[in-house]
């Protein structure tokens, strides 16, 4: 699949991610283990990866665009407005995902 914009929660041991896939218009979440997330984004075509800053949202950053995909962070206060419900990791991607 071909995913345009993608965000993306970092946490300790699960990253949440949340994508948009052009062709059929449907969002997908992903929920994937550190060590897998190199490998899934090495797998897609080059797209737009938003991320809330933190510790390691730099580091995150420069792996992926390493890997062709262009890395955008944002203030982690521009997301929290978006959360709808409770706080959790999957609400704060779906957060991040819908500033762009």
């Amino acid at each position: 699949m071909k995913f345009t914009i993608t965000g993306m929660d970092i946490a300790k041991q699960l990253l949440q991610l949340h994508a948009l896939d052009p062709q059929s218009g449907r969002v997908k979440r992903f929920k994937l283990k550190r060590a897998q997330v190199l490998e899934f984004f090495a797998k897609r075509v080059p797209s737009i990866v938003v991320m809330e800053t933190c510790g390691i949202a730099h580091d995150w950053a420069r792996r992926l665009q390493a890997l062709g995909h262009e890395a955008k962070l944002i203030s982690s206060g521009l997301a929290r407005p978006f959360v709808l419900r409770n706080k959790t990791d999957a609400a704060d991607a779906q957060a991040i995902f819908s500033l762009f």
